[in-house]
């Protein structure tokens, strides 16, 4: 499902996600075993790794949240 606050990167296979009003964004990139997430605007700092499955549970709760 894709609103207006979000990006698809496929040359970097990154997807960017965010509230579109004020800036607020974050970046998912799926590796081959996990999944990489990290704060648009402070690029320096890594995000978090998880477990392809965990982030795929993780997702699955939120669609379910927002509905």
């Amino acid at each position: 499902m894709r609103g207006g606050g979000e990006r698809s990167d496929e040359r970097t296979g990154t997807d960017t996600c965010g509230s579109g009003e004020g800036g607020d964004y974050v970046e998912v990139a799926a590796c081959s075993h996990t999944v990489r997430v990290r704060d648009s605007k402070d690029v320096t700092r890594p995000g978090p790794a998880v477990a392809r499955n965990a982030w795929g549970t993780f997702a699955g709760y939120a669609v379910e949240e927002i509905r």
